[in-house]
Protein backbone atom coordinates (compact mmCIF):
# COMPACT_ATOMS: atom_id res chain seq x y z
CA UNK A 1 0.00 0.00 0.00
CA UNK A 2 1.18 3.55 -0.77
CA UNK A 3 1.54 6.00 2.11
CA UNK A 4 1.12 9.64 1.55
CA UNK A 5 1.90 11.66 4.72
CA UNK A 6 0.71 15.73 4.55
CA UNK A 7 1.96 17.93 6.97
CA UNK A 8 0.40 20.79 7.98
CA UNK A 9 2.43 23.15 10.24
CA UNK A 10 2.13 26.36 11.98
CA UNK A 11 1.82 28.47 15.02
CA UNK A 12 -0.15 27.79 18.29
CA UNK A 13 -3.72 28.52 17.66
CA UNK A 14 -3.28 29.23 13.87
CA UNK A 15 -6.20 26.11 13.29
CA UNK A 16 -3.70 22.99 11.99
CA UNK A 17 -5.96 20.64 14.18
CA UNK A 18 -9.39 22.39 12.60
CA UNK A 19 -7.40 22.03 8.91
CA UNK A 20 -6.06 18.30 9.52
CA UNK A 21 -9.42 16.75 10.80
CA UNK A 22 -11.27 18.47 8.08
CA UNK A 23 -9.35 16.84 5.23
CA UNK A 24 -9.67 13.88 6.87
CA UNK A 25 -13.38 14.03 7.37
CA UNK A 26 -13.62 14.34 3.36
CA UNK A 27 -11.17 11.78 2.37
CA UNK A 28 -12.95 9.92 4.14
CA UNK A 29 -11.52 5.81 5.40
CA UNK A 30 -8.54 6.18 3.37
CA UNK A 31 -7.21 9.23 5.31
CA UNK A 32 -6.22 9.32 9.13
CA UNK A 33 -4.83 12.35 11.34
CA UNK A 34 -1.73 12.17 13.53
CA UNK A 35 -0.51 14.68 15.94
CA UNK A 36 2.74 15.66 16.81
CA UNK A 37 1.29 17.02 19.97
CA UNK A 38 1.02 12.98 21.07
CA UNK A 39 4.93 13.07 20.96
CA UNK A 40 5.41 15.59 23.82
CA UNK A 41 8.51 14.52 26.08
CA UNK A 42 7.36 12.13 29.68
CA UNK A 43 7.88 14.72 32.22
CA UNK A 44 7.17 11.71 34.98
CA UNK A 45 10.42 11.82 36.32
CA UNK A 46 10.14 15.71 37.09
CA UNK A 47 7.84 17.49 40.02
CA UNK A 48 4.82 19.17 39.33
CA UNK A 49 6.98 22.52 39.53
CA UNK A 50 8.94 21.35 37.14
CA UNK A 51 7.04 20.41 34.80
CA UNK A 52 4.92 23.95 34.83
CA UNK A 53 8.48 25.82 34.23
CA UNK A 54 8.81 23.48 30.75
CA UNK A 55 8.99 25.36 27.76
CA UNK A 56 6.56 23.77 25.67
CA UNK A 57 6.90 25.81 22.74
CA UNK A 58 10.54 24.17 22.08
CA UNK A 59 11.30 21.62 19.19
CA UNK A 60 13.07 20.08 22.12
CA UNK A 61 9.99 19.32 24.23
CA UNK A 62 9.25 16.55 21.67
CA UNK A 63 10.63 12.83 21.41
CA UNK A 64 11.50 13.08 18.08
CA UNK A 65 13.04 10.01 17.76
CA UNK A 66 10.11 8.13 18.76
CA UNK A 67 8.43 10.33 16.06
CA UNK A 68 10.13 9.05 13.47
CA UNK A 69 10.14 5.63 14.10
CA UNK A 70 5.90 5.82 14.41
CA UNK A 71 5.93 7.82 11.09
CA UNK A 72 8.17 4.87 9.63
CA UNK A 73 6.15 1.72 10.97
CA UNK A 74 3.02 4.34 9.66
CA UNK A 75 4.49 4.92 5.94
CA UNK A 76 5.35 1.08 5.64
CA UNK A 77 1.56 0.51 5.80
CA UNK A 78 1.95 -1.43 8.82
CA UNK A 79 0.00 -1.67 12.55
CA UNK A 80 1.41 0.44 15.54
CA UNK A 81 1.18 1.96 19.01
CA UNK A 82 0.88 5.38 18.73
CA UNK A 83 1.31 7.75 22.31
CA UNK A 84 -1.24 9.76 24.43
CA UNK A 85 0.10 12.48 26.05
CA UNK A 86 -1.62 14.01 29.08
CA UNK A 87 -1.28 17.81 28.81
CA UNK A 88 -3.48 18.25 32.48
CA UNK A 89 0.03 15.96 34.30
CA UNK A 90 2.63 17.00 31.38
CA UNK A 91 3.06 12.91 31.13
CA UNK A 92 2.69 10.37 28.74
CA UNK A 93 -0.62 7.73 29.21
CA UNK A 94 -0.11 3.87 29.84
CA UNK A 95 -2.69 3.40 27.37
CA UNK A 96 -1.50 3.80 23.82
CA UNK A 97 -3.57 4.25 20.61
CA UNK A 98 -3.88 1.45 18.30
CA UNK A 99 -2.89 3.49 14.07
CA UNK A 100 -4.62 0.86 11.76
CA UNK A 101 -3.11 1.53 8.37
CA UNK A 102 -4.66 4.20 5.59
CA UNK A 103 -3.13 5.58 2.12
CA UNK A 104 -3.49 8.91 3.68
CA UNK A 105 -1.96 10.21 6.88
CA UNK A 106 -2.46 13.92 7.72
CA UNK A 107 -0.14 15.00 9.86
CA UNK A 108 -0.32 18.61 12.62
CA UNK A 109 2.27 20.14 14.64
CA UNK A 110 4.30 22.90 15.14
CA UNK A 111 7.50 21.91 13.83
CA UNK A 112 6.98 19.09 11.35
CA UNK A 113 9.11 20.94 9.04
CA UNK A 114 11.85 21.80 11.08
CA UNK A 115 13.93 18.76 10.09
CA UNK A 116 15.06 17.74 6.33
CA UNK A 117 15.01 14.61 7.36
CA UNK A 118 11.15 14.54 7.69
CA UNK A 119 10.42 16.94 5.03
CA UNK A 120 11.62 14.20 2.49
CA UNK A 121 8.58 11.96 3.82
CA UNK A 122 5.77 14.13 2.99
CA UNK A 123 4.24 14.38 -0.14
CA UNK A 124 2.73 17.02 0.58
CA UNK A 125 3.56 20.51 3.55
CA UNK A 126 1.15 22.89 4.18
CA UNK A 127 2.08 26.11 6.57
CA UNK A 128 -0.97 27.90 7.93
CA UNK A 129 -0.53 31.39 7.99
CA UNK A 130 -2.49 32.80 10.66
CA UNK A 131 -2.06 36.82 12.80
CA UNK A 132 -0.67 36.58 16.33
CA UNK A 133 -3.54 38.48 17.71
CA UNK A 134 -6.19 35.56 16.15
CA UNK A 135 -3.60 33.14 17.64
CA UNK A 136 -3.64 34.54 21.23
CA UNK A 137 -7.18 34.56 21.04
CA UNK A 138 -7.95 31.09 20.54
CA UNK A 139 -4.55 29.96 22.13
CA UNK A 140 -6.10 31.70 25.73
CA UNK A 141 -9.61 30.06 25.07
CA UNK A 142 -8.25 26.54 24.80
CA UNK A 143 -6.44 26.76 28.08
CA UNK A 144 -9.20 28.11 30.18
CA UNK A 145 -11.38 25.53 28.88
CA UNK A 146 -9.57 22.64 28.06
CA UNK A 147 -6.90 23.14 30.96
CA UNK A 148 -8.31 24.96 33.36
CA UNK A 149 -5.45 27.52 33.00
CA UNK A 150 -5.54 30.73 34.63
CA UNK A 151 -5.72 33.69 32.27
CA UNK A 152 -2.45 35.42 33.84
CA UNK A 153 -0.81 32.40 33.87
CA UNK A 154 -1.45 31.99 29.87
CA UNK A 155 -0.29 35.29 29.19
CA UNK A 156 2.86 35.06 31.19
CA UNK A 157 3.72 31.84 28.78
CA UNK A 158 2.20 33.69 25.87
CA UNK A 159 4.65 35.98 26.51
CA UNK A 160 8.07 34.51 27.76
CA UNK A 161 7.23 31.00 25.70
CA UNK A 162 5.02 31.22 23.04
CA UNK A 163 5.86 34.23 21.42
CA UNK A 164 9.47 34.30 21.38
CA UNK A 165 9.45 30.67 20.16
CA UNK A 166 7.38 30.92 17.08
CA UNK A 167 9.40 33.91 15.73
CA UNK A 168 12.40 31.74 16.11
CA UNK A 169 11.11 28.05 15.14
CA UNK A 170 8.05 27.89 13.47
CA UNK A 171 7.78 30.78 11.13
CA UNK A 172 10.66 30.23 9.25
CA UNK A 173 8.83 26.56 8.32
CA UNK A 174 6.89 28.75 5.83
CA UNK A 175 9.69 28.40 2.79
CA UNK A 176 9.88 24.62 3.08
CA UNK A 177 5.71 25.16 2.73
CA UNK A 178 4.24 23.68 -0.63
CA UNK A 179 1.39 25.68 -0.17
CA UNK A 180 0.34 28.48 2.13
CA UNK A 181 -2.88 29.17 3.41
CA UNK A 182 -4.76 31.88 5.73
CA UNK A 183 -6.49 31.49 9.08
CA UNK A 184 -9.25 31.38 9.24
CA UNK A 185 -9.06 29.09 6.01
CA UNK A 186 -10.64 30.00 2.92
CA UNK A 187 -12.51 27.89 1.13
CA UNK A 188 -11.27 27.96 -1.89
CA UNK A 189 -7.74 26.99 -0.12
CA UNK A 190 -9.53 24.08 1.53
CA UNK A 191 -10.92 23.03 -2.10
CA UNK A 192 -7.41 22.98 -3.56
CA UNK A 193 -6.45 20.62 -0.58
CA UNK A 194 -9.10 18.65 -0.92
CA UNK A 195 -8.11 18.30 -4.56
CA UNK A 196 -4.68 17.34 -3.72
CA UNK A 197 -5.34 14.91 -1.44
CA UNK A 198 -7.78 13.27 -3.89
CA UNK A 199 -4.61 13.41 -6.24
CA UNK A 200 -2.48 11.47 -3.71
CA UNK A 201 -5.11 9.08 -3.03
CA UNK A 202 -5.47 7.76 -6.95
CA UNK A 203 -1.64 7.52 -7.26
CA UNK A 204 -1.13 3.57 -7.45
CA UNK A 205 1.13 1.86 -5.34
CA UNK A 206 3.96 0.98 -6.93
CA UNK A 207 4.52 -3.53 -8.28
Amino acid sequence: MKVHLLAIAGGSGSGKTWLAERLVEECGPDAGRLSLDDFYQDLSQRTPAERSEANFDHPQAIDWPLFRRTLTCIQRGETTDVPVYDFDTHTRRAETKRWRPCRLVVLDGLWLMRRAELRRLYSLSVFVDCPEKLRFERRLARDRCERGRSVASIWTQLENHVAPMHNRFVTGQIRHADLVVGSPSPAADVAELRQRCQKLLLQKSPL
